[in-house]
């Protein structure tokens, strides 16, 4: 996977213009589902907030598994991964994928590798498949599919983070490709202007979000 030059936007944090094209992390697609808004208020805005707990705990918790996996792991480019793995199954973790076509990047915490099909795994807190966290392990089978322009069959998982439970697995079909494209063109015109950043209309969203005390959409009952 190449890493071509970029450099930051101008206006707007996290994202970066490669190839005279806005690029933006793949976890958005989680916070695009959560609320579009606290997107720019981050992002647009600049709003500082505190992490929250479990923002902390799960950065903690994927510290703790890449040290452990990189103890026993033999270094190798991910090419030499990649044709190793048509013969045999292998594993790597943090993966940094990037399209440059979908203006997307960002790391995959697992990917299984072999013969005849690639796993990629995200790990989360709990065991819920939400509409948002399935649109970010779409995002990173997106990636990697148009990164390795490889034939074997992609599947998109969800584990429980710290166990081996694999709640919600699908295949990443023309229907998901379809799909996610989507949210990706609408974030993608969001950073352009195009369209407005859309507020959640959850309540409960509202008092869980870290910008609560910063936001002027707040959700009512």
């Amino acid at each position: 996977m190449g890493n071509p030059k970029s450099k930051p936007h101008p206006d707007i944090t996290q994202v970066k213009i490669i190839q005279n094209r806005n690029n933006f992390p793949i976890s958005w697609l989680n916070k695009q589902g959560f609320c579009e808004y606290g997107m720019y208020l981050e992002n647009v805005k600049g709003v500082k907030a505190k992490p929250t707990g479990a923002m902390i705990e799960g950065t903690c918790e994927h510290g703790i598994l890449e040290l452990k996996f990189r103890e026993d792991a033999e270094p190798a480019t991910f090419n030499e991964m990649l044709e190793t793995s048509r013969t045999t199954e292998i594993l790597s973790r943090e993966l940094p994928v990037m399209s440059v076509n979908y203006g997307i990047r960002g790391f995959i915490d697992e990917v299984w590798m072999t013969p005849d099909e690639f796993i990629i795994i995200d790990d989360k807190p709990g065991n819920i498949a939400y509409p948002s966290s399935i649109n970010q392990i779409y995002g990173y089978c997106l990636a990697f599919k148009d990164s390795i322009k490889d034939k074997r069959t992609i599947i998109a998982s969800l584990r429980e983070r710290s166990t081996d439970n694999i709640y919600w697995s699908s295949y990443f079909d023309d229907g998901a490709e379809k799909h996610i494209i989507k949210n990706i063109n609408r974030i993608h015109q969001l950073l352009n202007g195009i369209r407005e950043y859309i507020p959640t209309k959850n309540p409960k969203k509202c008092r869980k979000c870290r910008f609560n005390s910063f936001c002027d959409r707040k959700a009512h009952f």
